[in-house]
């Protein structure tokens, strides 16, 4: 080995450092389903941020089966083959063009029912709206690009392919603004397609649904897409928007649109000439609520009379349309419907909840507690233990929280474990420092006080006045969608809420102080009635020129900094009584500022995220200031780490180590050693969905994402140390960091989501090359060895005793084959357990041995002939000092806890020598001397050993194990009773052991 020669990585693999979800188990926006007609309990649901999930038990449970191949997690469209059910196409790209919409990269396929999946093109067409498979040949497949849902783009337009994928041609095309957002084949003959043409386009201050005639409307093509032509008769002659399309399976001259289109023009129509001639059915409002974001038609496979809409609400017709009735789904805002064609009770449906499958035509659903889609805008956490994360999850009714790990004992933990805590869809939900029951939440700008004791929040609005449906120029506060709070690091009681203007209050929202001027760029033509030219769309989400976050400096009270959603950064330092625009001067204008972090290192030095999507740039735009904003660093030049197109959402600089920065991007999570001068992918096991929040606390990295919940990456300490960016050609030993002595509770699980790890302290470390027989050791304060784990087996027997024969000895040294030897960097979670009680089968042996009690420890790592060595600290769970719990309680019980484990191992063991013994008698039994020691052997050992059967009087083993379980279940003061057993318990072994001589 060359001393002194440092190998500099290049790209560090964090494999070994896995993220965790933590849910919530609720599901997010669905926006496309399907089902496979030949495997009736087999479905598919593709989610807005979630990606692609399938279930074979009629959704009880569903599996991810997109994560690993796909490169964007919005999904568009799933079709699944007529002729072979493992034949699968999605295309990517929800039509459902939210501001929170993510963008498509193409068409997936599989050919093993979505096991693995191969990208076939298609990358640049954008949001795809709809894709049909040829029912005769599974290579002829059809795609509906919408397009970019952001910019106009040429890859518009009606793609098809004869060679399942592996070339694709553009057989219809309007312009670069006009895209498609639906595509019907007739039944019966595939040669015949109907085709829906949708101008669309999403603005930060706007979206755009329609055009003219000739922007919009309904083709038709009868020979396989060769030529085509323009469906008019009865249709809408003037502006027209999004349509939707259906044709029915059991009458082919039958076809539906449902049609975005103005005042008296809208609605459902109907053609019984395939496309001929169009009448008008229904002008039903319900039809064409929100068409840009909703507006889909489905028949039933067995009758064209019985139609179904899905927007806000889903209905349903019986009588082609002519009337409708409201049908009840677990979630509003409906997006898609599919019924088999065998059986059309049996059908699945999408919302913004999830996706729910009925067996009785919708009268009863299956959960949408089981898909873990939520799509979060934000994280923020409390100062309980353990700690909660709150969010406001899009399309749920209040904002929530979910705990990082389990708090009680509960009978169903997935879905127990979220609360709601105020607010709305958009939150954000900041608990206050110092007392997490009250909860500052917000909705669409309407602040709240949350009590979380009384499940009543208080309502504190700033200007008290609804903004809903207003021209912004016309607000005297504009407040965007997802209204940023700010709890003051130096007074939990001061809290800061924006609108264009910066808003404060000390007084829980009873009274508001204005402190700034208007802090955005407020262009006048920006500010105008949202949802053009047909559709009037104003909730909020399209108030452009507002504040969109809010960051005071831990170092320096009175120093905030604040970003617009236009691209406006602005700070103060003497608590808003002036103001500097600061806007980085190179960064290009009207961007949301997603994310600002103040650094806890440095006064003057501040990070932003900036966010330019909106307006068809997806370049991420991350900076740093070191003079209060005065000149600016951009951090991710497209060549540093970063991908060009990977937006970025945030950026976080670690709070104990300067220059250590995390930040989230569209499509994944990246971290830096050097300040940001260059970005290592920090993905790991996390499915592709934006990462819309970061925060740091208790040494854990913790995400928000748009589209899969929560994640949590365990402690990060050994990433602030600098060998971590240098790792040299020897081994290295990371130092633990504290580790809070959480008991996990006793639970009913029953396989629930999520899976939550049990207490361990994780030690981190690097081999320059794949180990051979490693060994990591356990020692207490005195430098005693606890445990010792092992990675290979052969080693035991290197050990002055082998396991087998080490019998009480009070060294433990077993196999763990979680103690990785591979190279690079390794973690192992050592659960804090001693050697438990001998037992005789050899896998439940030493198990289940007791916690160590709080203290100093250290962990010595042996690679070879090198022995490295850390220590690190247990310190005590609060809540049971709280209860009453005192070190040296721990310390009596951690005694008895040992003496009882002794006396349970001694009686097993005894039991299992008796047996032997019995066996050897049993060869024996002529003899009258063996056959006197084998009647007093069994009298022994009845009295050790329960009888088989049901309900067996307990006998002196069982006994002892049951006081074990006493005394080892939780953190208490040992009760008397149990000290006086176990006395008795341990005269009785004495006497038997004397029995049996």
């Amino acid at each position: 080995m060359l001393l002194g020669i440092s190998i500099v990585v290049v790209a560090q693999d964090f494999e070994a450092l896995k993220y965790r979800t933590v849910g919530p188990s609720r599901g997010g926006r669905v926006t496309t389903v399907t089902g496979v007609a030949m495997e009736p309990g087999t479905f598919y649901l593709g989610a807005s941020g979630g990606g692609v999930w399938k279930t074979l038990d009629y959704g009880t449970t569903w599996n991810n089966v997109s994560d690993g191949f796909f490169d964007t997690p919005s999904i568009g469209a799933i079709q699944v083959a007529d002729n072979d059910p493992n034949i699968v196409y999605v295309g990517t790209g929800s039509d459902g063009l939210r501001s929170n919409v993510i963008s498509g990269k193409g068409i997936y396929k599989s050919i093993d029912g979505g096991k693995t999946w191969d990208h076939i093109g298609l990358k640049n067409v954008g949001q795809i709206g709809a894709v049909e498979i040829d029912p005769n040949n599974s290579n002829v497949v059809w795609v509906a690009a919408i397009g970019n849902a952001f910019k106009s783009n040429p890859e518009r337009g009606v793609y098809k392919t004869t060679d399942g994928g592996e070339n694709w041609e553009k057989v219809l095309f309007i312009s670069d603004k006009v895209g498609f957002a639906d595509i019907e084949l007739l039944p019966g003959n595939p040669n015949v397609i109907y085709a829906a043409a949708w101008k669309a386009e999403r603005k930060p201050w706007t979206i755009i649904s329609g055009g003219t005639t000739d922007e919009g409307g309904i083709y038709k093509s009868v020979n396989g897409g060769k030529d085509w032509i323009k469906l008019k008769e009865g249709l809408p002659k003037g502006t027209i928007g999004k349509i939707d399309l259906a044709v029915s399976k059991v009458n082919s001259s039958i076809v539906y649109a449902v049609i975005e289109a103005p005042k008296d023009e809208q609605g459902l129509y109907k053609s019984i000439d395939q496309g001929k001639t169009f009448e008008h059915i229904s002008d039903d409002k319900r039809l064409v609520n929100r068409p840009f974001y909703y507006t889909n038609v489905e028949l039933d496979p067995t009758n064209p009379d019985i139609v179904y809409s899905n927007a806000n609400p889903l209905i349903k017709s019986i009588d082609g349309g002519k009337t409708w009735k409201e049908m009840s789904v677990p979630h509003g805002d409906n997006h898609d419907i599919w019924l088999n064609p065998n059986n059309p009770n049996l059908l699945i449906q999408a919302n913004d909840g999830g996706a729910n499958v009925s067996f009785n035509g919708g009268k009863t659903w299956s959960t949408q507690f089981n898909q873990p889609t939520a799509e979060l805008y934000q994280v923020e956490v409390d100062d309980q233990y353990p700690y909660w994360l709150y969010a406001g999850q899009q399309d749920n009714y209040t904002t929530i929280a979910v705990p990082s790990f389990p708090p009680s004992a509960v009978q169903s933990a997935g879905s127990s474990w979220v609360i709601n805590t105020g607010g709305c869809e958009t939150g954000p939900a900041v608990p206050k420092p110092g007392n997490h029951n009250v909860v500052y939440a917000n909705c669409k700008g309407r602040f709240g006080v949350f009590n979380k004791l009384t499940g009543v929040e208080k309502s504190y609005y700033v200007g008290a006045s609804n903004i809903y449906g207003h021209n912004p120029k016309d607000l005297k506060y504009r407040f965007q969608r997802v209204a940023p709070v700010h709890v003051s690091p130096h007074n939990p009681d001061v809290v800061y809420h924006g609108s264009q203007y910066l808003h404060k209050t000390d007084s829980d929202g009873y009274e508001w102080e204005t402190i700034s001027p208007d802090l955005t760029a407020f262009e006048a033509d920006k500010q105008v009635i949202s949802g053009s030219p047909i559709t009037r769309d104003i909730t909020g989400e399209e108030y452009y020129s507002t504040l969109y976050s809010i960051r005071e400096s831990s170092l320096q009270e009175g120093l905030i900094w604040t970003g617009s959603n236009d691209g406006v950064v602005s700070v103060t330092k003497d608590g808003g009584k002036t103001w500097q625009n600061v806007t980085p001067k190179k960064l290009p204008k009207g961007g949301r500022v997603e994310s600002i972090a103040t650094s806890g290192h440095d006064v003057g030095t501040a990070y932003i995220a900036v966010d330019r999507h909106l307006l068809g740039d997806p370049t991420p735009y991350l900076y740093k200031t070191s003079d209060y904003g005065a000149s600016w660093t951009l951090l991710s030049t497209g060549m540093n780490g970063i991908p060009s197109d990977h937006t970025a959402r945030v950026l976080r600089e670690d709070p104990v180590k300067p220059g250590l920065l995390f930040a989230g991007t569209e499509y994944g999570m990246f971290v830096s050693f050097n300040d940001g001068k260059s970005w290592q992918s920090f993905q790991q096991n996390l499915p592709v969905t934006p990462i819309t929040d970061i925060k740091i606390f208790r040494g854990d990295l913790i995400l928000s994402t748009m589209g899969r919940g929560f994640w949590i990456l365990d402690n990060i300490t050994s990433l602030r140390d600098a060998v971590m960016a240098n790792f040299a050609a020897t081994p290295y030993l990371f130092k633990p960091d504290k580790t809070i002595r959480y008991r996990y509770p006793r639970v009913r699980s029953g396989g629930a989501f999520p899976k939550y790890p049990r207490t361990a302290v994780l030690i981190d470390y690097y081999l320059p090359e794949k180990t051979e027989g490693l060994k990591l050791e356990i020692l207490d304060a005195n430098q005693n060895a606890i445990t010792t784990i092992l990675s290979d087996s052969t080693l035991l027997k290197s050990s002055v005793k082998e396991e087998e024969d080490m019998g009480l000895s009070t060294i433990f040294r077993f196999v763990n084959k979680k103690l990785e030897a591979k190279k690079g960097l390794n973690r192992f979670a050592w659960d804090l357990r001693e050697k438990g009680p001998w037992h005789k089968e050899k896998k439940r042996r030493f198990k289940n041995g007791p916690m160590v009690i709080p203290g100093k420890y250290s962990v010595r790592l042996t690679v070879g002939n090198e022995i490295l060595t850390q220590e690190f600290e247990i310190i005590p769970d609060p809540r049971v000092t709280e209860d009453g719990i005192t070190g040296d309680h721990m310390l009596k019980q951690h005694k008895m806890q040992g003496e009882v484990a002794q006396l349970l191992s001694e009686a097993r063991q005894f039991q299992e020598s008796l047996e032997k013994e019995l066996k050897a008698l049993k060869k024996k039994k002529d003899n009258a001397e063996a056959k006197e020691q084998m009647e007093k052997t069994k009298n022994v050992l009845a009295k050790l050993k329960n009888d088989e059967g049901a309900y067996p009087q307990q006998m002196l083993v069982s006994q002892i194990s049951y006081i074990y379980n006493m005394v080892t279940g939780a953190d208490q003061a040992i009760g008397k009773d149990v000290v006086a057993r176990y006395q008795e318990l341990k005269g009785q072994i004495a006497l038997l052991k004397n029995e049996a001589k």
